[in-house]
């Protein structure tokens, strides 16, 4: 066995697992709180990895692209504040209005939106695949063989960290602040946090924003690792970021990031070693089997339901 062909691909699907993991927390807060899945999730993922492309481009012809991280944070939060304009903007509108009605109705209303915001990016930006020039350059060798090096790029490095960082903060926020507190009480009885004093409005409104929040970096990270972009990258990471949330236990943390660990490090070994034609298949194939002999994920809980 090549251990430093291994090695490589350990840290390929890892890197891409980091990446499913931000977008399938977006996934598991919103169905946590109102029990839906935000079919339009995915969408806010590629109008995160677009709005960060512009912003580089307006800092390119301000002429401050050179100054690197200025130029990122500028990407970043520029990205972050305009997808959470548009996660409010999708629970107001497909969300709030059908909140009471039957639930099949507010999963069509988030389809909708899905494909209205892909059709929307279609036209303002164009079908073409949008590129971009590699801003973090160079990496590090981790390990040297006759046939084969290990390189860990740092971009690698900074997607695996930053998702880190991000996923103990948000773990944080949800178990230590007000509004995690909050978050829980929805979760648990909507109707009785709003009688003991909950803008249950505000708490769904902000939950969706914190997930286009994470899910505009994780548009902007694949933004600056692949070096392109198109219109309809959101639904394919957008159903395997919800693949991830099952997986790993959809409403919990932890699980939609160790899921969307499993799912990259699937695709990534699957591709490597087998075929790389078949590894959608091999991921939802997987979690065929989750969901007959474990549907309620790897760290969720079953849903009693009191009758």
């Amino acid at each position: 066995m090549d251990w430093a062909y291994f090695l490589q691909q350990l840290i390929n699907g890892l890197t891409l697992g980091a990446i499913y993991g931000l977008i399938a927390i977006g996934y598991t807060m919103v169905y946590g709180i109102i029990g839906m899945i935000n079919f339009a999730h995915g969408e806010i993922y590629m109008l995160g990895a677009f709005h960060s492309l512009i912003t580089f481009l307006i800092c390119q012809a301000a002429g401050i692209s050179g100054i690197l991280p200025l130029t990122l944070l500028l990407m970043l939060v520029v990205s972050m504040v305009m997808t959470s304009v548009y996660g409010w903007g999708v629970e107001r509108i497909a969300y709030r209005p059908l909140r009471g009605s039957f639930r099949l109705a507010a999963l069509i209303s988030a389809i909708g939106m899905s494909v209205f915001l892909q059709n929307f990016v279609q036209i303002a930006q164009g079908a073409r695949v949008k590129p971009m020039q590699p801003l973090i350059k160079g990496g590090i060798t981790l390990m040297e063989s006759a046939n084969f090096d290990v390189q860990l790029s740092y971009m690698q490095i900074v997607i695996i960290v930053l998702t880190f960082v991000l996923m103990v903060v948000f773990s944080t926020l949800i178990a230590k602040t007000s509004l995690g507190r909050a978050q829980r009480a929805c979760e648990q009885d909507r109707t009785m946090a709003g009688l003991l004093g909950i803008n249950v409005d505000r708490t769904i409104s902000t939950t969706f924003v914190m997930g286009a929040a994470l899910a505009s970096v994780a548009g902007m990270m694949v933004t600056l690792y692949y070096g392109v972009i198109d219109f309809y990258i959101g639904f394919l990471a957008g159903v395997k970021a919800f693949t991830a949330a099952v997986l790993g236990g959809i409403g919990s943390l932890p699980g939609a990031m160790l899921g969307g660990l499993l799912i990259g490090l699937i695709e990534s070994f699957w591709s490597g070693y087998l075929t790389i034609e078949y590894k959608d298949v091999a991921t939802f194939g997987i979690l065929v089997l989750v969901l007959i002999f474990r549907p309620w994920g790897l760290l969720g809980k079953p849903e009693v339901e009191k009758v």
